[in-house]
């Protein structure tokens, strides 16, 4: 399984604000990881709908998150980033085209598989994210941001 840029940048911002102190612009964090500052906004402007990061426009303004890290779900997150429901084809009664589906047992080892999946991350948190704040920190040279 792979996750979409959206999801990776989504799960990349709120780490950054949980490490970070005060608000933070797109574009900051852009620099830090080495990404597209336009993907970025987009992905922001979703964090802030879904309720996870608040923005505050005009000087001092920026990002920061909504909500406590240790508040914040990995599997939630990512289930509202990624359409794991239909994971394949067959998944969705409505669009599924595949005529081996009634005799197939390839649906129900892969819905498995995805439910083990997203119970392992419904097991985090964007705190368990950046355990070691200072490394993580350092790592993106943050240090007096």
């Amino acid at each position: 399984m792979r996750l979409t840029v959206q999801t990776d940048f989504a799960l990349r911002t709120l780490m950054f604000l949980a490490a970070s102190e005060g608000h933070q612009t797109i574009e900051i964090i852009a620099t830090h990881y080495g990404i597209s500052k336009n993907h970025l906004m987009k992905v922001a402007q979703r964090l802030v709908a879904e309720g996870y990061v608040e923005s505050v426009r005009g000087r001092g303004g920026g990002l920061a998150l909504a909500r406590a890290p240790g508040a914040l779900n990995v599997g939630e997150i990512i289930r509202k980033f990624e359409d794991v429901g239909t994971f394949v084809e067959c998944f969705d009664p409505v669009t599924n085209q595949c005529t081996a589906t009634p005799a197939c047992g390839l649906k129900h080892i892969l819905a498995g598989g995805v439910t083990a999946f997203m119970t392992h991350l419904d097991r985090f948190s964007v705190a368990d994210l950046i355990k070691n704040r200072t490394d993580f920190r350092l790592a993106l040279n943050l240090v007096g941001a």
